[in-house]
């Protein structure tokens, strides 16, 4: 039976599901975690549809407080708001942490989701289009590398949602083969995160991901 205090997440084995997964981890906080497995179209679902009629994971449901969400950024804040962990209370810190977080939401992930799909799913190669995703890409990942250069995350000292947020997507980069290795601070950040046992036991719920 459900603890109406408890958290409730709506996930699979994705790069924004894994961005939950590791702040619910890293926040240690009660969750009940529902696999919802894309590939059989349960997100399709009449019950899914209903938390998100988008039809995309994760989904967080906070019973407590009757708040339902859906899109990973809007989770994270909602995570860090809830707990005072993860983003700073105030000041630059946080708003550099919400504003990579945003230069993830907009820009980072969506050119990696459009490049692993022109690379890898697309019916027939189309060279123009993966062209410009490895280019926008390399120019995202130049910009991670060029903020972390002098610091250890993103967001300065600590380790933030904008952390998180990105290694989601990096994390799958990294599987499939997207080099990143030629952006020496990125890559070092990468292992930083990685390295985090609650990083890991995130990235392996509800099953971890694998490569093509």
């Amino acid at each position: 039976m459900l603890n109406r205090s408890e958290l409730v997440l709506y996930t699979d084995s994705s790069p924004n599901g894994f961005k939950a997964t590791i702040a619910l981890e890293e926040l240690g906080i009660p969750y009940t975690l529902h696999h919802v497995k894309v590939d059989q179209g349960e997100n399709r679902s009449p019950e899914f549809l209903a938390l998100n009629p988008y039809g995309r994971i994760p989904v967080l449901l906070d019973p407590q407080q009757g708040i339902t969400l859906f899109e990973s950024a809007a989770i994270l804040l909602y995570l860090a708001d809830k707990t005072g962990r993860l983003l700073a209370a105030s000041g630059p810190a946080r708003w550099d942490a919400i504003k990579w977080l945003m230069f993830h939401a907009s820009s980072a992930g969506p050119i990696l989701g459009q490049r692993v799909h022109f690379e890898m799913f697309a019916p027939e190669p189309y060279p123009p289009a993966i062209e410009r995703y490895r280019r926008l890409s390399e120019d995202g990942f130049r910009t991670l590398d060029q903020q972390l250069a002098s610091r250890d995350w993103l967001a300065g000292t600590d380790f933030s949602i904008a952390d998180i947020a990105t290694f989601g997507w990096m994390h799958i980069a990294r599987i499939i083969h997207f080099d990143f290795s030629a952006f020496r601070h990125l890559t070092a950040w990468y292992e930083r995160v990685d390295a985090r046992p609650a990083v890991q036991r995130g990235i392996s719920l509800p099953a971890p991901a694998i490569g093509p």
